[in-house]
């Protein structure tokens, strides 16, 4: 395939073509939304790519053998396909399908998650080429793992991380919140695909918004696109605010789209919580002008109308949730936290 002229499809439809710098839409219905808003392909492409700043990226790409590492290179290997969506690419006039490029095994995931030299040489010795590392984003060590014919994403956590995203999970669950599933697992957090191998599309708020996450500017757009996607929204800045996440970004929040006719269906589940609550330290009790607090309670006096989303935590629904977990941690220093953020937000 020449990596600068190719067209996009969405599972068996070719959505647009990419050649010579020009994108030339085929249909506009089922075109990802960072194409909509950036006509550059090539861009896109490198939004897909695994991040080159972690180390077990760089031994997965010598374990492949690629000669050229840069970030369309990578993706191009694995011809554009990810396990969030059924966007992927393919030369121009070629005639492969997507049951061609999508993934069916997890070889390489030992590597791409623990990068031990057993992992690397045996990945590196073998003929197999094909693997959604290739495409799995983010900062952290991670990888996808296929059981019982679904795909887990595995992530290297710390024991503090590891409660903590724990934590947001259950706790969003006892509070009614539409959150991706977590599961504990050996030096890492496992979290199911929460798109069940693409039968619908994951779009990324960074496809619809690039860097900007501001919250009013996010909820302006979420009216004009998804505006069911709205009530979600609110309880996912909440609970950020609530459990002192600060990493809620545009790469790790987003919509749901229906793969047949490209209809936006809601906001994805609540996910990546690893930066929560105790995972770098049990920070100081909370107040008024808190970073993050003083941000929600600002947006929220915005759209007072949306305080209705706000749901009600109390002392024994966190309690609860800690026992649930069964971890060690300061559990009155937790229940001063959690209780005391909530307290200070305008309701």
């Amino acid at each position: 395939m020449n990596k600068r002229n190719y067209e996009i499809l969405s599972g068996d439809t070719v959505v647009a073509v990419w050649e010579n710098d020009i994108l030339t839409v085929k249909n506009e219905r089922l075109l990802p939304l960072y194409l909509k808003r950036i006509h550059n392909a090539d861009l896109w492409l490198e939004t897909r790519a695994i991040d080159s700043h972690r180390a077990n990226s760089r031994l997965l790409k010598k374990a492949l053998r690629l000669t050229e590492k840069d970030d369309i290179s990578t993706v191009v290997h694995a011809n554009g396909a990810t396990i969030t969506d059924n966007y992927w690419i393919r030369g121009i006039g070629d005639s492969i399908t997507y049951d061609d490029v999508r993934f069916t095994d997890d070889y390489f995931s030992n590597l791409a998650l623990k990068g031990t030299y057993n992992s690397f040489n045996r990945t590196a010795n073998s003929k197999r080429t094909k693997t959604p590392e290739l495409t799995n984003v983010g900062s952290f060590e991670k990888c996808w793992k296929l059981k019982d014919g679904k795909w887990w994403m595995h992530k290297s956590a710390s024991r503090e991380e590891m409660f903590s995203e724990i934590f947001v999970f259950k706790l969003g669950l006892e509070l009614g919140m539409n959150m991706a599933i977590y599961e504990r697992g050996e030096k890492c957090v496992k979290s199911i695909d929460f798109t069940n191998g693409a039968s619908v599309n994951f779009e990324p708020a960074s496809a619809f918004m690039g860097d900007n996450d501001d919250y009013v500017d996010v909820t302006e757009q979420l009216k004009r696109l998804c505006p069911e996607a709205i009530p979600d929204y609110v309880k996912l800045v909440f609970m950020d605010t609530v459990c002192a996440n600060p990493d809620r970004h545009t790469n790790n929040f987003g919509l749901l789209r229906d793969t047949t006719d490209g209809k936006l269906l809601g906001l994805a589940p609540n996910y990546d919580n690893n930066m929560a609550l105790i995972s770098r330290g049990y920070p100081t009790r909370p107040s008024a002008n808190d970073h993050m607090i003083a941000l929600f309670n600002e947006f929220i006096e915005g759209y007072p109308e949306y305080k209705k989303f706000i749901p009600e935590i109390t002392e024994d629904i966190v309690r609860k949730v800690i026992v649930e977990i069964g971890m060690k941690v300061k559990v009155q220093a937790l229940l001063d936290m959690v209780m005391g953020r909530y307290g200070l937000i305008v309701k």
